[in-house]
C-alpha cells in the first residue's frame, strides 16, 4: 500500500529576528527597534501563508528577510532545506532564484526606461545559459499565461494599466519558477474591479507550478480567499498562527478578533459585533512591558502587564494570550 507523499517544506523560519539601531541624537545612546522579534513558521509547496496585522507590525520587514534583501539579526531561515544564515555570497545568489517577490506598487517596481520584454528576460539572462531566442520564447509564453498579448513585448511600463503592470510584475517573479513567492500587498494599489482578476491569476499560477506563497495583506477578505494558513502579527511578534478555516471560524486572540470584526461583509449571516481597539500601536522604540497588546486589550489583567505571553497550542493553532481559554469559553 502506497502512502500519501509528504508535502515538501520549502520555507522554514525559526525565531527569526530583525533589529535596527536608531540614532536618537547627539550624546544620546542608540535605540533598538525590534521590527521582527521571534517569528517561526513552516511553508509547504503549493500552499499560501497570509501575514496580517496593522501597519508597523513587521510584515514588510519579514518580507525583506525572506527574500534575502536584508540579513536577519538572529534566528534560522531555510529555503528548500538550505540554511540562509551564514551562507556564502555564491550560495545566497543561488537561493535568490528560489524566492522571488511581487511588490505593492507595480509601477515603482518596473524600470520606466526598459521595454517589458527586456525586463521579463532579465532574470533569465542573469541566471540561465539560454540563448536570446530561447529567452524570448520563454518570455512570450509567460506573457500569454498572465494575459498579456505578444505586441506588449515592445512596450514600456507607462503604456499599461495598473492591473496589467501587476501582471507583468508577477510574470517577472515567476520567470525562474521559484519555490517561494512573497507578495507584499499585491492588490492594494489596484481598482477593486481588477483585484479579483489578479488574485485569480495568482491562484492559477500556484496550481500550475506548485509555488508556495507568502501573502502579505491588510485586506482580511482577500486573505480568506487565498490563504491556507494565517500568521497574525503585532509589534513584530506572532500572536496567532493557524489554518485559515479555524482562525476565521473562531479567532482566539483578542487582536485577531478585532481585526476580523472590522472586515466588511455583504452577508447578513456573517455580521458580527464590532470590537473596537482603543489607542494606537505602541512606540516600537519603547514597547510596553508584558504583552505588547495589553494597553489596548479589553481583557488585560495584571499578569498581561508584566509577563510576555508565549505561543502555545490551543484548539489546533498557536496563540500568544494568557487568557485565550477564558475569553473564548
Amino acid at each position: 500500500m502506497t502512502g500519501v507523499p509528504t508535502p515538501e517544506v520549502v520555507l522554514t523560519a525559526r525565531e527569526l529576528t530583525r533589529h535596527y539601531e536608531i540614532s536618537r541624537g547627539l550624546f544620546k545612546p542608540h535605540a533598538t527597534v525590534r521590527a521582527l522579534n521571534g517569528v517561526s513558521f513552516e511553508l509547504t509547496a503549493g500552499k499560501t501563508l497570509a501575514v496580517v496585522g496593522e501597519s508597523g507590525c513587521g510584515k514588510s520587514t519579514l518580507a525583506r528577510a525572506l527574500t534575502l534583501i536584508e540579513q536577519p539579526t538572529s534566528g534560522s531561515l531555510q529555503i528548500a532545506g538550505q540554511e540562509v544564515t551564514g551562507a556564502s555570497k555564491a550560495e545566497r545568489k543561488q537561493l535568490r532564484r528560489d524566492v522571488q517577490m511581487v511588490f505593492q506598487n507595480p509601477y515603482a517596481s518596473l524600470n520606466p526606461r526598459q521595454k517589458i520584454g527586456d525586463q521579463l528576460a532579465e532574470p533569465l539572462l542573469i541566471n540561465t545559459p539560454l540563448s536570446r531566442a530561447e529567452r524570448r520564447e520563454r518570455v512570450q509564453a509567460m506573457m500569454q499565461q498572465v494575459g498579456l498579448r505578444p505586441e506588449h513585448y515592445q512596450r514600456y511600463p507607462h503604456m499599461f494599466s495598473g492591473g496589467q503592470r501587476q501582471r507583468i510584475a508577477l510574470a517577472r517573479a515567476m520567470m525562474l519558477n521559484p519555490k517561494v513567492l512573497v507578495a507584499d500587498e499585491p492588490t492594494s494599489a489596484l481598482d477593486v474591479s481588477i483585484q479579483a482578476q489578479v488574485l485569480n491569476l495568482f491562484m492559477d499560477l500556484q496550481e500550475q507550478y506548485g509555488t508556495a506563497y507568502v501573502f502579505i495583506s491588510h485586506n482580511l477578505a482577500v486573505v480568506r480567499h487565498v490563504a491556507n494558513e494565517v500568521l497574525v502579527m503585532y509589534l513584530g511578534r506572532p500572536v496567532e498562527i493557524g489554518s485559515s478555516a479555524r482562525i476565521y471560524a473562531r479567532p482566539l486572540h483578542p487582536y485577531t478578533q478585532a481585526l476580523l470584526s472590522a472586515t466588511p461583509t455583504i452577508h447578513p449571516d456573517q455580521l458580527k459585533p464590532k470590537i473596537k481597539i482603543v489607542g494606537e500601536l505602541p512606540n516600537p522604540l519603547d514597547p510596553p512591558p508584558g504583552c505588547a497588546f495589553h494597553k489596548r486589550c479589553p481583557y488585560a489583567t495584571e499578569r498581561c502587564r508584566v509577563e510576555v505571553p508565549e505561543l502555545r497550542l490551543l484548539d489546533a493553532r498557536q496563540v500568544a494570550c494568557h487568557h485565550a481559554e477564558t475569553i473564548n469559553a
